[in-house]
């Protein structure tokens, strides 16, 4: 029987829920939630990223990516450096480069419980079906 869209959109936000729960779960153990690794992701990939870039990038507001980086930064995880003009950026303390380094670890096995039973061919074709989904 072939599924209906609600059906498949239902199995895509189960295993993100999966995910998730999993993911705040395990980066608990190293002090970090999945939202403070997912900016350590984006900095240590666009380095020196605005306020509205990492919103951007995150899924939040730029209110809330404020309070979020306000907190990393007393956490000593990022930084904020001088832009050009007013822009203000942000970049990966040492302590954050670490940080990210075993969040990744985690990350990869908290994917790998779920995506590791999919073969090869067929985690290539979920990922050209998705990002075709994307558009």
């Amino acid at each position: 029987m072939e599924p209906s869209l609600q059906q498949v959109g239902l199995a895509v936000k189960r295993l993100q829920w999966q995910h998730h729960r999993a993911a705040n779960t395990r980066l608990a153990e190293i002090g970090l939630s999945l939202v403070q690794w997912d900016v350590l992701r984006h900095l240590e990939a666009n380095p020196e990223a605005s306020l509205h870039d990492l919103a951007g990038l995150t899924f939040q507001t730029d209110q809330s990516m404020g309070a979020l980086a306000t907190r990393m930064i007393a956490n000593g995880l990022i930084e904020r450096v001088p832009g050009r003009g007013r822009a203000i950026r942000h970049r990966l303390t040492p302590t954050g480069e670490q940080a990210f380094r075993q969040g990744s670890a985690i990350m990869d096995g908290v994917f790998d419980a779920t995506l590791a039973r999919l073969s090869k061919d067929e985690l290539t074709s979920l990922h050209t079906l998705l990002t075709k989904a994307l558009g």
